[in-house]
């Protein structure tokens, strides 16, 4: 376990600490977490093994694997495959998405690495891990660093390699070996300038594992051995490569024996340390050559003390990235390729990584390597089989948004990644979660990129190596024990994952206490990432976090009862502690801290009013969820008294009832719960807390029962507890508790036999004289008698197989019987409801109950009631249960019929006619239920086709269905149902095919049952003949339906003249009446009748002449005003004389829109009533009739009038932007962009526009500027009309062929100014047509006007009303839709003088 500091002041300021304390705290945790990670794997096996993909994809065992020289002779043409084993592994670009498993950090983007590499905004993962990270100067030995540079001109620092020391090498060739203990001394100084001069800047370092050699790898190819101990050169190799080549990497493996390096030429060989007759020497073996294919990057896998026995060790593994492929290949026992394949298309300038480290997978721990180039981190899984063969399975991969140059393994779950701009990410492996970002652009890091462009040796190197190396900084980083070590050019940084006890110090400093009891609990639930320092079972961890996070809470109450503000609104108080109270509440119930809640807790924050408030009611949510169980009694008492003192009564009700209140006192309960109404709570509190439940239905009885015995309506509030007593009652007799749960399995039989005899009680406890028998069924039955005998039916369906329940069913149903059948103080009604209830038990198969029979003579009287037409339904169908269930044997059947039938209970004659096989009969049942009647030909088709029938009755059945043929009506239904879809069923006609003159026979027979549905029902089938039915209708002298079908045919006049004939005669019958009751009924016919005729003469009048409108108005007018001539010259008036003068007046009206006024006046005046004097008696009339024309004749006045200032406002602009000159913006043409005097030899015309754009005419004609219309060239800008693309040339091709371009950009304009020498300007062409440079100073007067002209609008409504010359505004247009001004969105009247033109 990891020792750190726990006694660390929370106002620390954190960078008071020393750098000698900061120092040992960082180096003495190297020991710490050499042990942790072996714990770490251990719980990774215990804990993690749940979060592990099981879906591995083995690659398969190959019978012979290549040799080094077969992979050396391949090529490295990136299109070729190469992929030794499994073609689809890690093949970018082969696997299919779905294939795999995959996550990403930031972004699930594939494919496009634009989409890759955009900035993403990441999720705040400060406020959900804190800080992760600790990252410290080591300020001794960055300042010898800066120190040796200058003074021995040691020169900068190069690499550096870390273990139990610290080397950093120079770029003089100087290696600098530092203690890591608390001062950083300066332990040796290997090497001298005088040999870097020789040999170059140190270029790779490596410690092997007991930290007693140190290789040096040069810039110009040189490696040496030093001893760490005395200091000595053991080793001086400048053969083990070939010469003026970099070295790039140098590593030792596990064996001490055996190192790798890895040079500018791309070459990797081995190096073989032996010493013969005290004779050090170095053997090299080239294992890989760069003559094929360059390799930049080599990892060796080192292993821990603790798993120098793993069986993959004996392999010694070295992973190798080339500029084109991986390979993992083993050096023992003898050289072997394990692995091979290709990136795929990469990005050539992101640098390969390779990393290695043990993990726990499967319980079993294995090596793992992780690769990455770019933006995409893979993960192999190392295996070894019992063959001894080794298997490489693939892992999840992950997909970043970011270009990498640095991977490094800091746990086994998490890894620290360095992006291409010196950005730090923390990763969790598993959950592929970022838990920490960091910038460390103030380390700035040395890179390589000299030494893989080999400056040093001339620079030859390949391009392709070069261009990795411009982002190489594998010397600068370097990771051991948990720590990573990161080289500047004159500093060196460490970092290292803070334990968990710091990480919570580091969020409390910053006063982020919500963050860090979210922290804390995430460490207590195991769910927190990259954890330190917590180790030990669950159950221990627990138990440290937790004690933890009970200080915080301390601290955050103090902190919340001290920044509580002392003065201000009381709201803004409560606010501030309803931001802080509840993360109290929410962390003491998840550590299940109760007595810490309700002690401690409670006591300091009781110190303040308003706290303690919110603190009572952030337990209302817990209490109703049943979370909190087991208040202490004083803060129950408490919780009570804040809700009832803030008049939360029905809060305090539903707290009640989730509570253990047997703590508290019941009679103050119960008396608060009774005085404020809360029935819920007072009934719980009786029976949880004294096992009592009759009690509460007896308080609830003395509230209800006198009003009702009274006779007098209860109230809303008495309302409420007689529903609520019905629903407890039902609670106990099924066992259940009231309001909620069940009661105890022991109490259910108790409570049953208590509430049974608490029911049928003969009195009550303190009854008077005068108290009738059965109180209790009594008043309930006065309460609501059906649902009372509902809650009865429900406990008797709960209680089929209770011997004792039995009887009390009953002992009940005798009691009903005795209280309802003898007394009259219920209604027919609430009878006829018990009734009910006992039909429907004892229609039940198993039924036990006893009823005398002669009681079902009063069920049947009472359901066959004829007087009651309420409930029809419901009684015949509870009376048909009752038959269905054998109850038939109770009743004379003759007697059922005949009842039946007076009843309409048509089902229940069915039921009877069925059990003695008279099927004839129940086609009369079917035809006479409204509800049934379109069944009844499902039926007979059953009857005839299903067996089972006998001939006889199948021949009876066909009889009388063919005697209702006869009859019409059932003929009548069966083509209503096939032919009218208004009855819901639908048959597709064109399959049916039904000829013409069945529609017309189901027409006749509609007359004749149904004439009032005739006009509708034509209005739906098509299939009918217009002459046919025509003459069925007059046949039945149906007028209107006749009229209809004449107008439908075209006879609009022969239509006119059957509804003027069917008006006179109404006229003529109402002006016969004289005084009679019959007169209201008449005058509504004739306004009838007149709508009618008014509506089809409107309908027809726009498709006629002058002369034919007036063939069908004036007859109208004259058979209206022919009553009132009469009525006229007799002594009394005609008592409905004023309303035929208003029926009149609106023909005038109606006929006004479409016949002349002159016309109107005219033919009054030939009358000869009229004409002799007696124009009183129309005087009305005329007076109305020139009211409207003078209305109309100001009307046309103001139109006329805006419509010429509107005219003259427009010429007056039009004349003034055609007359004003144009002013091109530039000299130039806007195409060519050239001179407009460019081609003095040719005769080019200049094209100027008034948006000041100028062109020559064959630059334009290029650009295709140009439209034909009528034989003459319009223009068009291309510059102004290229956004749009000109789409308004092509609008509205009707303007165009009238030679209007409709684009606003569009001008023609000639040179009015010709100098010497300049090519001839087109003229404008004079025609009486504007030219479309008018028409665009035009379509600039209106866009200034806002809206359509006045003009456009007067001409398209003198257009919409067709051939009539006299009325303009006559009616709607009959035809195609047209592009109307009126239907455009910002369509808007402008009534207002038009707007002043700027000169």
């Amino acid at each position: 376990m990891e020792n750190e500091p726990d006694q660390e002041h929370l106002d620390q300021n954190p960078c008071a600490r020393t750098v000698e304390e900061e120092l040992s705290k960082s180096f003495n945790l190297e020991a710490s977490l050499s042990k942790f990670s072996c714990i770490d794997l251990d719980k990774e096996l215990e804990f993690r093994s749940d979060l592990i993909d099981d879906k591995e994809f083995d690659i398969p065992q190959v019978d012979t694997p290549p040799t080094l020289e077969s992979i050396l002779n391949e090529t490295d043409d990136e299109d070729e495959s190469f992929v030794l084993e499994d073609p689809t592994l890690l093949n970018v670009d082969t696997i299919d998405s779905h294939s795999y498993d995959t996550s990403s950090v930031a972004s699930s983007d594939s494919g496009d690495r634009a989409n890759l590499k955009r900035k993403k905004k990441l999720p705040d993962s400060f406020s959900l891990h804190g800080s992760v990270m600790r990252h410290s100067l080591l300020k001794g030995i960055s300042a010898q660093i800066v120190s040796a540079a200058d003074k021995v001109d040691a020169g900068l620092p190069t690499a550096i390699a870390v273990s139990s020391l610290i080397a950093v090498g120079t770029s003089h060739g100087l290696a600098l070996i530092f203690g890591k203990d608390q001062n950083q001394a300066l332990r040796l100084c290997l090497g001298s300038t005088s040999v870097g001069g020789q040999y170059g800047a140190i270029s790779a370092l490596s410690i092997n594992n007991d930290c007693s050699r140190l290789l040096c790898g040069f810039a110009k190819g040189q490696i040496t051995m030093w001893d760490l101990a005395s200091g000595k050169l053991l080793r001086s190799i400048t053969d083990a490569h070939p010469p003026g080549t970099a070295i790039l990497h140098i590593k030792f493996t596990d064996d001490p024996t055996l190192a790798i390096c890895n040079d500018s030429g791309g070459s990797v060989f081995e190096l073989t340390f032996k010493r013969v007759m005290g004779v050090r020497t170095c053997e090299s073996r080239c294992l890989f050559s760069g003559s094929k294919g360059e390799v930049c990057c080599i990892e060796p896998l080192h292993s821990k003390p603790e798993l120098k026995d793993h069986p993959i060790t004996q392999f010694s593994l070295l992973a190798m990235a080339s500029l084109t492929k991986i390979l993992v290949i083993g050096l023992k026992p003898s050289l072997k390729v394990w692995m091979t394949f290709p990136y795929g298309r990469m990005d050539p300038s992101s640098v390969p990584l390779l990393a290695w480290h043990f993990v726990a997978v499967n319980n079993s721990v294995n090596p793992m390597l992780a690769f990455c180039r770019g933006d995409m981190v893979h993960f192999l899984l190392v295996k070894r089989d019992e063959s001894g063969a080794i298997h490489v399975t693939k892992q999840k991969h992950l997909h970043l948004y970011y270009d990498l140059i640095n991977f490094t393994w800091i746990n086994s779950r998490t890894v620290v990644l360095l992006d291409s701009v010196e950005r730090l990410h923390v990763i969790d492996r598993q959950t592929q979660e970022e838990l920490e970002t960091m910038e460390i652009s103030e380390v700035q890091l040395v890179y390589n990129s000299s030494h893989f462009k080999s400056l040093a040796t001339g620079g030859n190197v390949s391009q392709a190596l070069a261009l990795v190396g411009e982002k190489a900084c594998y010397q600068s980083i370097s990771s051991y024990g948990g720590q990573i070590f990161y080289l500047g050019t004159k500093s060196v940084y460490v970092m290292m994952l803070r334990s968990w006890r710091e990480r919570m110090d580091h969020l409390l400093k910053q006063d982020c206490l919500t963050e860090a009891l979210a922290l804390a609990w995430s460490f207590h639930e195991g769910k927190a990432k990259a954890v330190v320092g917590l180790s030990g079972d669950v159950s221990k961890r627990k138990a440290v976090v937790a004690d933890r996070m009970v200080e915080i809470l301390f601290h955050y109450a103090d902190r919340a009862l001290k920044k509580c503000p002392d003065q201000g609104k009381i709201q803004v108080m409560e606010q501030h502690f309803q931001d802080t109270v509840p993360v109290i509440v929410d962390y003491c119930l998840l550590l299940q801290r109760k007595d810490l809640l309700f002690g401690q807790m409670y006591d300091k924050l009781s110190e303040n009013s308003v706290a303690k408030g919110v603190f009572l009611e952030c337990l209302e949510p817990y209490i109703l969820s049943d979370k909190l169980v087991g208040i202490t009694p004083q803060v129950m008492k408490d919780l009570i008294v804040h809700f009832q003192d803030k008049k939360l009564l029905e809060n305090v009700e539903a707290l009640i009832v989730h509570m253990d209140i047997t703590s508290l006192d019941i009679q103050q309960v119960v008396l608060m719960c009774w005085e404020n109404r809360l029935y819920d709570a007072m009934i719980y509190v009786y029976n949880r807390g004294m096992n009592e439940f009759i009690s509460p239905m007896e308080k609830l009885f003395k509230v209800i029962a006198p009003p009702l015995n009274a006779g007098k309506t209860l109230t809303d509030e008495q309302v409420v507890m007689g529903n609520k007593l019905l629903v407890y009652i039902s609670c106990c007799l099924a066992g259940r508790a009231y309001p909620l749960g069940d009661i105890p399995e022991d109490l259910v039989p108790l409570v049953k036999n208590q509430v049974f005899e608490f029911l049928i009680r003969l009195h009550s406890v303190e009854a008077s004289s005068e108290e009738e028998v059965y109180p209790y069924v009594r008043t309930l039955l006065h309460f609501d008698t059906r649902e009372f005998l509902n809650v009865l039916a429900l406990t008797f369906e709960d209680f089929k197989n209770d011997k004792q329940a039995v009887e009390y069913q009953q002992r009940i149903v005798d009691i009903l019987l005795k209280v309802m059948v003898e007394n009259s103080d219920f209604t027919p009604s609430q009878v006829g409801c018990l009734f009910t209830f006992l039909a429907r038990q004892l229609a039940k198969p198993d039924n036990t109950l006893f009823v005398n029979r002669t009681l079902f003579d009063q069920v049947l009287e009472f359901l066959c009631s004829p007087d009651d037409d309420s409930r029809h339904s419901e009684r015949q169908q509870v009376l048909l249960e009752l038959l269905q269930a054998g109850g038939i044997v109770q009743f004379e059947e003759s007697r059922l019929i005949r009842m039946a039938e007076k009843a309409e209970f048509y089902q229940i004659c069915e039921f009877m006619y069925e059990r003695e096989h008279q099927y004839d009969k129940i086609i009369d049942c079917y035809l006479h239920d409204p509800l049934r009647e379109e069944e009844v030909f499902n039926y007979i088709h059953n009857i005839l086709s299903i067996p089972g029938h006998s001939a006889e009755e199948k021949q009876s059945v066909w009889q009388k269905a063919m005697n209702h043929m006869e009859n019409q009506l059932l003929l009548f239904k069966f083509l209503r149902s096939l032919l009218d879809p208004r009855e819901g069923v639908h048959v597709n006609q064109e399959l049916l095919q039904i000829p013409p003159h069945i529609t017309e026979q189901f027409i006749e027979l509609l007359c004749q049952f149904s004439p009032d549905q005739v006009i509708q029902t034509l209005q739906v089938l098509e299939c009918y003949r217009l002459e046919e039915t025509i003459q069925i209708t007059q046949k039945y002298q149906l007028h209107e339906v006749t009229a209809y079908l004449l107008e439908k045919k075209g006879d609009a006049h022969g239509a006119f003249l059957l509804l003027l004939e069917r008006l006179q005669s109404r006229l003529q019958e109402m002006t016969r009446q004289g005084e009679n009751t019959k007169e209201d009924i008449l005058l509504k016919g004739v306004e009838d009748t007149m709508v009618e005729t008014i509506a089809l003469c409107q309908r027809n009048s726009q498709n006629l002449n002058q002369q034919q409108r007036e063939a069908l108005w004036f007859p109208l007018l004259e058979a209206m005003m022919t009553p009132q001539k009469l009525s006229s010259s007799a002594a009394p008036p005609h008592p409905h004389c004023e309303a035929l003068k208003s029926l009149t007046m609106q023909v005038l009206n109606s006929m006004a829109a479409f016949i002349a006024l002159p016309s109107i006046l005219q033919r009054i005046l030939q009358d000869p009533i009229y004409g002799k004097g007696k124009l009183g008696e129309i005087q009305g009339l005329i007076l109305g009739m020139l009211d409207t024309f003078n209305y109309e004749q100001t009307l046309l006045e103001t139109t006329a009038s805006l419509l010429n200032q509107d005219l003259h406002w427009s010429l007056c602009n039009l004349r003034a932007s055609v007359s004003r000159g144009l002013n091109p913006k530039q000299d130039y043409c806007s195409i060519c962009l050239q001179q407009y005097k460019r081609r003095q030899e040719m005769a080019d015309e200049i094209i100027v526009f008034s948006c000041g754009h100028l062109y020559h005419s064959f630059c334009l004609q290029s650009k295709e500027c140009t439209l034909e219309v009528e034989g003459q060239t319009r223009w068009a800008c291309h510059k102004c009309s290229s956004s749009n693309k000109a789409s308004k040339l092509s609008e509205n091709p009707s303007e165009n062929k009238k030679g209007r371009i409709t684009s606003s950009q569009v001008k023609m304009s000639p040179l009015y100014h010709q100098s010497k020498g300049d090519p001839p300007a087109r003229k404008a062409n004079s025609e009486p047509v504007l030219d479309p440079q008018q028409m665009q100073a035009f379509d600039q007067l209106c866009r200034l006007y806002r809206g359509s002209s006045r003009l456009a609008l007067l001409t398209e409504l003198s257009q919409n009303r067709g051939g009539d010359s006299c009325r303009p505004f006559a009616g709607p247009q009959s035809g195609p839709a047209f592009n109307s001004v009126f239907q455009k969105e910002n369509f808007q009247l402008q009534l207002a003088p038009p707007p002043v033109a700027e000169d």
